[in-house]
């Protein structure tokens, strides 16, 4: 029976992966109907309810404060830097490209693990982190793969999209890392989403933001990518806690491949065979960094005792 449970808490956190990989996609749709920022205001809001309903409602008190407080923190400004640079990308193919950029954070995850929660790692993680970079200069060059020139002129041409999407990688690393050592178990992801819509809608009420175009495709849309969202954090979730955690972790790694696969099919942007060689380098690199860090432990803390630290 115990088996049984395992498995079928494993096969949920699979139904995770592959929320998670249409997100780019769906996010995307639901910004060319709603704009970036009110589109992104309503899918968090929805996504909020569903959480509430499925995770359960918010329990501050049993939260601890430096996890409330940076928790809070670290999560909002990834969901922001997240859904506003595929929301502000401007064609479907530079979303994809955002997107990928934005999966950088396995590779930073696993160097700040290494760096500030003293988890050990062997060498496979320096040509990890080298391949995973050497794959997103790839995917930027279009499609003439490896050309410093194209890179630059496509980065130039939405350095915004670009800039949120590699800070929300660096930022979501952070956040995996220091959770990891103040969460103490806790799980405050329905109120983070609360407070990403609510974020969201003061940009949208005191900053501004493109017009909403209600339609019958942005309304199905939007009920997806909320759905994605909340209903893949709760399976990922029952994934973590009663499932098995090495072939989670392994799936995981393969997101950006069939992220981009999902996103080319639902925005009608086809993508390069050099895109394809980049995605699997960026592929490639997190599963080195992830293998550099497996049963190698953590290295005992001055006072010896030990932090603990997150694999994702």
């Amino acid at each position: 029976m115990a088996v049984m449970q395992t498995k079928q808490a494993t096969l949920i956190g699979l139904v995770a992966v592959l929320l998670w990989s249409s997100i780019v996609g769906l996010i995307r749709g639901v910004s060319e109907s709603f704009g970036a920022t009110g589109g992104a205001a309503l899918m968090y809001s929805v996504a909020s309810v569903l959480l509430w309903v499925s995770v359960g409602p918010v329990r501050l008190r049993a939260l601890p404060r430096p996890y409330l407080v940076w928790g809070s923190l670290l999560f909002v400004a990834y969901e922001l830097c997240l859904s506003l640079s595929i929301g502000y990308a401007n064609t479907g193919r530079q979303a994809i490209e955002v997107g990928m950029v934005n999966y950088l954070w396995p590779t930073f995850t696993m160097l700040a693990a290494i760096l500030f929660n003293r988890q050990r790692a062997n060498w496979l993680i320096v040509p990890g982190f080298v391949v995973a970079i050497f794959g997103i200069t790839w995917v930027l060059g279009g499609d003439q793969g490896l050309d410093p020139a194209s890179m630059a002129a496509n980065v130039r041409d939405n350095p915004l999209s670009y800039g949120l999407a590699f800070s929300g990688a660096v930022i979501w690393a952070g956040y995996c890392t220091v959770t990891a050592r103040i969460a103490q178990g806790k799980n405050g992801v329905t109120l983070f989403f609360i407070l990403t819509a609510l974020a969201l809608w003061a940009k949208y009420l005191f900053i501004g933001g493109a017009p909403m175009s209600f339609s019958v495709g942005g309304a199905i849309y939007l009920v997806l990518a909320a759905c994605a969202m909340g209903f893949g954090y709760a399976a990922w979730n029952v994934g973590i806690l009663h499932g098995n955690v090495t072939v989670l972790a392994g799936a995981s790694y393969f997101i950006p491949v069939l992220s981009a696969a999902l996103a080319a099919v639902l925005l009608h942007a086809p993508l390069s065979l050099a895109f394809w060689k980049g995605a699997a380098m960026v592929v490639a690199g997190s599963i080195l960094c992830w293998l550099a860090t497996r049963g190698q432990g953590e290295r005992p803390s001055p006072s010896g005792s030990s932090g603990s630290s997150q694999t994702t």
